[in-house]
């Protein structure tokens, strides 16, 4: 018997940065710091990356076995970078330089306690920043309508362009455990 799965229908946009935004990016709040995670530990990542995502259908990563997700991380292209505020994980961001000279912002996104406090286009303008300061020669990123629903807004905002949208299917293992919105439900 076939493991069960939720038929997920989402429309993902695909963006582009040919140019580094002209203004650098704000300074960050108080007690707030953004450091990259050299040798980022399997565990630490999918606590970032199951918690960021909980609630927009993050699942692929998920699927992965530890070692299969530690081939990922060991990739030298790859870093990781998190914004720490007061002492704590608030949110992150991947960077993935393996289509080099263009830079893919692989992940990027906010733990659910940090959502709602001007975090979000902050981290990513230096999200932003970090990329072109690496050299890249454009910085691409995608977004989906299983995301937050500013996302795509702020990707805009901060000088993305939209180069094509592609409705997709996914089948999510039910097996995760994912709370999946009844808007993105098929059948």
């Amino acid at each position: 018997m076939a493991p069960a799965i939720h038929r997920v229908q989402v429309d993902v946009t695909f963006l582009r940065m040919d140019q580094p935004p002209r203004e650098a990016p704000p300074p960050l709040p108080a007690g707030a710091m953004l450091l990259a995670v050299p040798d980022c530990t399997v565990p630490f990542y999918r606590y970032l990356y199951n918690t960021v995502g909980q609630d927009y259908v993050w699942w692929l990563r998920r699927t992965l076995t530890d070692r299969q997700l530690a081939e990922i991380l060991a990739q030298p292209g790859l870093s990781v970078h998190v914004l720490w505020l007061k002492g704590e994980p608030a949110g992150f961001f991947e960077l993935d330089r393996a289509r080099a000279p263009v830079t893919n912002l692989a992940y990027f996104g906010l733990m659910p306690w940090a959502i709602g406090r001007g975090l979000g286009f902050l981290l990513l303008r230096h999200a932003i920043a970090t990329a072109w300061a690496e050299g890249c020669a454009a910085l691409t990123v995608n977004t989906c309508t299983a995301d937050h629903p500013r996302a795509l807004p702020n990707y805009l905002r901060a000088g993305f362009r939209r180069v094509r949208v592609v409705r997709e299917d996914w089948p999510v293992p039910a097996a995760l455990g994912l709370p999946i919105p009844p808007r993105l439900k098929v059948g």
